[in-house]
């Protein structure tokens, strides 16, 4: 997949075997990977903070196990990256805030942790949304990120991890660790033309992660292809004691089944709300979600209607549950360093400071309805596909942080109910960006969503091309 010589367009896939054989040096890789952050990075504000004398410290390190016989797995030796509300030992960890610019965790969050004990090699912290929040906003502490297919636009929309999802299409690290709360991980994966999953909420620790929202934050890896982000699920995912949201179920083989095909599995289609033309709604995207379906049925799934019937009321749920807790999390600060925030966020916050306990108490109310209801299309599916965000990228100029109160989102009913979502690239607008396919299973079952994932990527064959940067 990656052009001759170009280390940085490698796959973790790809270069597992290779690192493992003694073929492919990590600390030639890493330094492939420094080299191309050094070269474009300028262009895209990705990383906020690089720890290039860590990275080859790490890769030379990760070289001499290798050769002394103790190879950890396809991700020992990898360049990743983390974006930059992942608690990080002796790295700054700032949320892109001016509330906590020069702030140095103590200790690792338990998915870096996991990481680490993989193998990995860190390359550095990348950009996101001030605290997970608002938007592209030129008030917080770095630059906004910007898409590499086209750098007039943004690479993620409100609470993304936009550092996450241009990095990995750019070819600036193998893997991220994105966070979603209400889109954040598959929403820049949709507008990156990358993959990226939600696990199910329980599934991944959230310890050691700045939080949003406590009830609908998911923590999940974003690569450019469904191997690649099974891999780094497998490495992070699991019951975590410092944890309390985590879920002590077993964590299956998710390389096992990938590539068992769709043949005898059902797709249940959610057509109203998410396949509606409605304000905020590109057609394009709903026309791109109708041909992966045709081509998931040609490979031999059973496509079927399915019904959420209180599914419209989903975005308003999980608006007011984010914004509650957020407030919550940080109404301290909000009253006394309120202008340390960046404008779009902060007045977000604020909106949630005006919320009562009976709006957050009816959210809920309302979330328990529809998890039912999920779970009742899902009993006659094994998943659900609809499209992951209602239109391809938005110009960073003129972004209003308010768009995503006022526009469908496909995602956050998922963050609602909890249940493991990924997307996939479906192919590129006219204007030549990037949209994305959303695959959602049952809770806990991340591995039959990846499967349906996998089956769609290797006929669409949207892996064969990169972001003109």
């Amino acid at each position: 997949m990656a052009a001759p010589g170009e280390l940085h367009y490698l796959t973790i896939g790809e270069a597992a075997p290779l690192i493992a054989s003694g073929d492919l040096s990590p600390v030639e890789l890493t330094r492939a990977y420094l080299d191309r952050i050094e070269a474009i990075d300028g262009r895209l504000d990705s990383y906020v903070t690089l720890t290039s004398d860590l990275a080859l410290s790490q890769a030379r390190q990760a070289e001499a196990e290798i050769r002394a016989g103790n190879y950890r797995g396809p991700l020992h030796g990898v360049p990743i990256a983390l974006k930059d509300l992942y608690d990080t030992a002796g790295i700054k960890t700032t949320a892109m805030s001016r509330v906590t610019p020069d702030r140095v965790p103590d200790e690792d969050a338990t998915t870096v942790a996991k990481l680490y004990e993989a193998g990995v090699v860190l390359l550095g912290k990348l950009a996101m949304h001030e605290f997970a929040l608002g938007g592209p906003d030129f008030t917080s502490l770095f630059p906004p990120a910007r898409n590499p297919w086209n750098t007039e636009h943004m690479p993620g929309g409100s609470s993304s991890s936009s550092g996450s999802g241009a990095a990995v299409a750019a070819g600036l690290c193998m893997g991220a660790l994105g966070s979603d709360t209400g889109g954040s991980i598959r929403g820049p994966a949709s507008m990156c033309g990358i993959v990226g999953i939600k696990p199910t909420f329980g599934r991944v620790s959230n310890y050691g992660v700045v939080p949003l929202s406590w009830s609908q934050d998911h923590c999940g890896p974003m690569t450019w292809t469904v191997e690649d982000t099974a891999i780094m699920l497998q490495a992070i995912a699991g019951h975590d004691p410092r944890d309390p949201t985590t879920a002590d179920v077993p964590v299956p083989d998710y390389l096992a089944a990938l590539r068992d095909g769709v043949r005898g599995l059902t797709v249940g289609v959610p057509r109203e709300y998410f396949y509606e033309e409605a304000p905020g709604v590109d057609v394009q995207v709903i026309e791109a979600a109708e041909r992966a379906l045709e081509a998931l049925s040609e490979l031999g799934a059973d496509i079927r209607d399915v019904e959420i019937p209180h599914i419209k009321y989903a975005q308003a749920a999980n608006q007011v549950i984010m914004m509650s807790e957020a407030y919550s999390f940080h109404e301290a600060n909000l009253k006394t360093r309120r202008h340390d925030y960046g404008d779009m966020v902060r007045n977000r916050f604020l909106l949630g400071g005006l919320l009562s306990a009976s709006d957050y108490n009816q959210a809920l109310r309302m979330r328990r309805v529809i998890k039912d209801e999920m779970a009742d299309a899902l009993h006659q599916a094994d998943v659900l596909v609809t499209p992951t965000y209602a239109s391809p990228a938005p110009k960073i100029e003129g972004y209003a942080g308010g768009t995503t109160l006022t526009q469908p989102s496909f995602t956050g009913p998922f963050n609602v109910s909890g249940l493991p979502a990924v997307s996939i690239p479906s192919g590129l607008s006219d204007e030549g960006l990037p949209m994305g396919l959303q695959i959602v299973g049952r809770p806990f079952d991340e591995a039959t969503a990846l499967r349906v994932a996998y089956a769609y990527e290797q006929a669409a064959r949207f892996i064969d091309r990169r972001p003109p940067v």
